[in-house]
């Protein structure tokens, strides 16, 4: 790949189109894709459509197996394997060196911080090696241990992942919103961490949700609220099913009035992607946009107003 930077960005599994339409709109030069792998120039961008980003990507030359862990133990400590080719070799190659053992956690368990280093197999004697990656988990991926009896919806996971992985989350006794709440997943996950939710929805809650302490729930449209009749809010969340452009004209409201502090929502697509609203919400000052593994057509925008 020459002496210049080159980036690999992971696109999540099905969406590789919507990472190739986003590198295009960022003016990002594609050298070469492998799958849901593109290789890119240059250094690394916040791509949305990136589960996970590779930096400082090289292509090596090997002749063994026993060569290859060599190279890999040279450049890093921890490594994980992306199969493209060759994934026997791959696999016993990774035999050789310490190497990230994917598992289930808990709600809210510590996540490795050390880097992490990833490698795919081209063929018998090429391969490609990135020794740090934006995720300290392979792939940019969590899996949990699910609760499958109290949550009403399998939502509830969007938050554990942003809270466990991504280590954005209130404190316990902050006053929260959840609009379009219903049938009460990302209630139900506030209300376990101590938070006093102010739950709205023009549907009603699943009556086990309802019943929990700390939920004022409010039978009402979310496109209706005003800001004045909340108060003061820690957070603001919402998985709520809407267009992108009537989600940024209710957050732009409820930021206006200088009542809320933080932002936690789900930006929803249908088909084509609404990019030009997703880059709005991008531009918010204090924003980043990431999609989570548990994310299907959709991303999760976060605003801290600490970050501003």
């Amino acid at each position: 790949m020459g002496q210049s930077k080159c980036t690999g960005y992971l696109a999540p599994v099905d969406f590789e189109a919507d990472l190739l339409v986003e590198l295009t709109l960022l003016g990002i030069t594609i050298l070469e894709t492998h799958g849901r792998l593109f290789l890119c120039e240059g250094e690394a961008q916040d791509v949305v459509f990136a589960q996970d980003t590779w930096h400082d990507v090289e292509k090596i030359n090997y002749i063994s197996i026993g060569n290859a862990a060599e190279l890999l133990r040279e450049r890093a400590n921890r490594w994980s394997h992306f199969s493209i080719n060759n994934h026997r070799r791959a696999e016993l190659v990774l035999e050789k060196v310490p190497s990230v053992k994917i598992k289930r956690y808990n709600f809210l368990d510590p996540i490795p911080t050390t880097d992490i280093g990833v490698f795919s197999l081209l063929s018998e004697s090429l391969m490609i090696v990135s020794k740090r990656t934006n995720c300290p988990l392979p792939f940019g991926e969590i899996n949990f241990n699910e609760d499958k009896i109290n949550p009403p919806s399998r939502a509830y996971l969007k938050l554990w992942e942003l809270f466990t992985l991504y280590n954005f989350k209130p404190e316990a006794g902050m006053r929260v919103i959840d609009v379009g709440s219903c049938p009460g997943g990302w209630t139900w996950v506030l209300q376990t961490i101590g938070c006093e939710v102010v739950s709205v929805d023009k549907a009603p809650l699943d009556p086990k949700i309802a019943v929990l302490p700390r939920i004022d729930f409010r039978k009402e449209s979310a496109f209706g609220l005003k800001p004045q009749d909340i108060g003061k809010l820690d957070w603001f969340f919402s998985d709520i099913i809407c267009y992108p452009d009537k989600l940024l004209e209710l957050v732009t409201r409820f930021r206006d009035s200088g009542l809320v502090d933080n932002f936690a929502c789900t930006i929803k697509f249908q088909a084509p992607t609404d990019f030009e609203t997703m880059f709005k919400f991008k531009a918010i000052p204090g924003s980043k946009i990431v999609h989570l593994s548990c994310n299907k057509h959709e991303v999760t925008w976060i605003n801290l107003k600490q970050h501003e």
